[in-house]
């Protein structure tokens, strides 16, 4: 005597996020100050840009509202990820293919250009980041000559 299986239903969860617009960016001061930093240093990893901002909060005392969480040594920010991925699903910035770097795109420039903060902020801001910038690139640079070396033996490996 078994029992007849009884068909089972997936239910499908429907998420609803709100749509981000360029005008959301326009007001919001977190996202402007991150475009700024950006365009300052020029292409950064967004692993270098949670450091920078975690540095500038640490050593500056310049919280732009990010929450961050160390794990290990590493510091992380769910909360700029998020931006992040706002800023580059609107045009905004791009991941450079090669370097996997973030840098703004024509689009970037030109929204930055008709949505500026405040002059006495991007100045103190640019002083700030400029101080930080060496120790934050030393270590992208370094980062990134580990990996193509490991990325170099892996192919090596392959052609054998």
């Amino acid at each position: 005597m078994s029992q007849a299986k009884t068909p089972t239903a997936k239910e499908l969860k429907v998420f609803s996020r709100p749509v981000v617009t360029h005008d959301d960016v326009k007001k919001d001061k977190r996202k402007l100050t991150l475009l700024h930093i950006i365009k300052i240093i020029g292409e950064i990893s967004e692993r270098g840009l949670t450091t920078l901002l975690y540095i500038l909060k640490k050593e500056k005392d310049v919280d732009i509202g990010y929450n961050f969480t160390l794990i290990g040594e590493i510091p992380n920010s769910k909360e700029l990820l998020e931006d992040i991925r706002v800023l580059l699903y609107l045009g905004i910035l791009e991941t450079n293919p090669i370097t996997r770097k973030l840098r703004l795109t024509s689009i970037g420039v030109e929204f930055l250009e008709s949505n500026k903060l405040p002059e006495e902020e991007v100045s103190k801001l640019e002083e700030y980041v400029n101080e930080v910038k060496p120790r934050v690139l030393t270590e992208e640079t370094t980062t990134e000559m580990l990996l193509r070396g490991i990325r170099a033996r892996r192919r090596g490996r392959r052609r054998r």
